[in-house]
């Protein structure tokens, strides 16, 4: 009987730690629902040597993207989150990136090679991203014209696959 008792106590102990694991995937974060809907938080930012507020965007949809140039999943979504900068500029989109880099020399070398054409700012603080709860990049936030979070991102994604134009197709109409 002892052998069963244990046999059970690991299998849930086994259980109880794949559901542990599966909740802190960012593949189930994926658009939390509890903060749609909530205004993004606002902070100061400077673009193109002004500035600025994140709520002076208010109109745009905003693709907030937290990032860091020695996060290679960072790496590997820029060239997407460029492409998709191209796609939705004309039409009252924008890419805001967000940088948490500390070394500013890293920083603006990574916004050459990688030949960014979205607005950039660098948080060396963190403080924007921690106020957004951001512990892991890159993560983003899709903020309306109304200036509200309509979905937020874990993780690496492909910002110009079909699924998500078409996704930018939609929240852009909006009015």
């Amino acid at each position: 009987m002892p052998l069963v008792r244990r046999i059970a106590a690991w299998t849930a102990v086994a259980v109880a730690a794949g559901i542990l694991v599966l909740f802190a995937m960012p593949s189930y974060r994926q658009g939390e629902a509890s903060i749609a809907g909530k205004t993004a938080l606002d902070f100061p930012v400077t673009l193109s040597g002004k500035s600025e507020r994140l709520s002076d965007l208010k109109g745009k949809v905003v693709v907030l993207n937290f990032w860091a140039t020695w996060c290679p999943p960072c790496v590997e979504e820029t060239p997407s989150l460029n492409r998709l900068e191209k796609y939705i500029d004309s039409r009252g989109g924008m890419v805001l990136g967000v940088s948490v880099d500390e070394d500013g020399a890293a920083y603006e070398k990574f916004l050459k090679d990688q030949s960014v054409v979205f607005p950039t700012y660098r948080d060396a603080t963190k403080k924007s991203a921690a106020d957004y709860g951001t512990s892991i990049y890159p993560e983003t936030y899709i903020i309306d014209r109304h200036g509200k979070i309509a979905r937020k991102f874990v993780g690496e994604q492909q910002w110009d696959s079909a699924e998500m134009l078409r996704y930018f197709d939609a929240i852009l109409g909006q009015t």
